[in-house]
């Protein structure tokens, strides 16, 4: 009985040293692509201001933005993208794990990389950004206003209602920014405390 007793205990032991190591592994995948994004999001942001020097302006000022790598390709009719990035309110100093998916039709050949950098005018807009509630309308003018002062967005598309987006490709910045058919959506495994 005791025999017994002791190898149970040892199996205990072993399945909870392994439970224990199997959530600092997962831990440490989620720390690892945490900070995979977050380098993304400073080099998305240094290339927008390299680009577009008045950007950094507006996104420290702005309520919130977002940054978003992205890869799309399209074949033949069909096109595929999705990305990854951070949404960070200036505001509350809030930071959003965020993923991108995108479907879309159309004749074309070829793969593109890309970051989007959204800047985001208003709570509300925040809110119904992070929970994934935003409807993108199409590609707008390159100069798009800010609706609140009469500032202009430079080099921004309207995204949404209270959402500027620049594109940049790795050729600089997109003046025909085209995000139709586009869902972003919190991470869920990257957002859990």
């Amino acid at each position: 009985m005791k025999k017994m007793f002791t190898l149970l205990m040892a199996a205990l032991l072993v399945c909870l040293m392994t439970a224990t190591s199997f959530a600092a592994t997962s831990q440490e995948k989620i720390d690892k692509e945490r900070a995979e994004i977050d380098n993304l999001s400073v080099k998305a942001l240094h290339n927008l201001y390299e680009k577009v020097p008045s950007a950094e302006n507006v996104i420290n000022n702005c309520y919130a933005y977002a940054t978003l790598s992205n890869t799309g390709m399209k074949l033949g009719l069909f096109g595929d993208a999705h990305g990854r990035g951070l949404a960070v309110n200036n505001a509350t100093g809030e930071k959003v794990y965020m993923r991108m998916k995108e479907l879309g039709l159309g004749i074309g050949l070829g793969i593109k990389e890309y970051d989007l950098i959204f800047v985001i005018g208003t709570e509300q807009a925040w809110k119904a950004f992070i929970s994934g509630d935003i409807k993108f309308a199409s590609s707008a003018d390159a100069s798009a206003s800010d609706g609140q002062a009469g500032g202009a967005v430079e080099g921004a598309s309207i995204a949404a209602n209270g959402i500027w987006v620049y594109q940049m490709t790795k050729k600089g910045l997109s003046l025909d920014a085209s995000i139709k058919g586009t869902k972003i959506y919190a991470d869920k495994k990257l957002n859990k405390r």
